[in-house]
C-alpha cells in the first residue's frame, strides 16, 4: 500500500501529504480506501468535502470515518463541557443517525458502525479538565465506564467508526 494524507496545517513537509481534499494534484489520484479519523467535524463545507472524498474513491471504494457522538451518555453528562463539542474547532456535531443520513444522501452505502470504546475515557478526561474538576482521572474513568456500559443497551457510544461503500 501507498499512503497519502491531507493536513491543512503547513507543518508537514511529507511528499504524500496534501493541504486539502480539493488539491488539484490530489484530484488526479483515486483511492481504494479513505479514512477520516475525527476530522470531518472540522471542515467548513461538509457536503463539498464529502463529495470530494466520494470523487477520490475508486468504484466500490471504502470510506472509514470516526466521529464523536453527541447522543452518548458522556455528552449528556458533561453538557457544555463535553470535549466532543470542542468549540470552535468542531464545526459539526453528529449522532449515529445523522452520519448515516448525510453519507447515504451523498452517494454512499452504509456498511457498518463500531464503537470506539477508549474515546469515552479520553473525552471524559478532557471534559473533567474543562470543568476544572478535582480528581479528574478518577471521575473520568467512572464516567467513561458508565458511558460504555449504558451504550451496551442504547448503542450510543461516545465515538463511532462508520464504514461506507461508494455506490456506482
Amino acid at each position: 500500500y501507498s499512503a497519502f494524507g491531507v493536513e491543512p496545517i503547513k507543518k508537514s513537509k511529507e511528499q504524500n501529504v496534501y493541504p486539502s481534499v480539493f488539491d488539484n494534484d490530489l484530484k488526479k489520484r483515486s483511492f481504494k480506501h479513505i479514512t477520516a479519523w475525527h476530522s470531518i467535524e472540522h471542515v467548513y463545507d461538509l457536503k463539498k468535502t464529502i463529495k470530494a472524498m466520494y470523487d477520490l474513491l475508486e468504484e466500490n471504494g471504502t470510506l472509514i470515518l470516526a466521529v464523536p457522538n453527541y447522543s452518548s451518555y458522556d455528552a449528556r453528562h458533561y453538557k457544555q463541557y463535553w470535549a466532543g463539542f470542542d468549540v470552535p474547532r468542531h464545526l459539526w456535531h453528529f449522532d449515529k443517525k445523522a452520519v448515516q443520513e448525510i453519507f447515504t444522501k451523498l452517494g454512499f452505502s452504509f456498511v457498518s458502525n463500531h464503537p470506539l470504546l477508549i474515546d469515552s475515557y479520553y473525552a471524559s478526561l478532557l471534559s473533567e479538565k474543562y470543568k476544572k474538576s478535582r480528581l479528574k482521572t478518577l471521575r473520568a474513568f467512572f464516567v467513561g465506564t458508565l458511558s460504555n456500559l449504558k451504550a451496551v443497551f442504547t448503542k450510543q457510544y461516545s465515538s463511532n467508526i462508520f464504514v461506507f461503500k461508494k455506490l456506482p
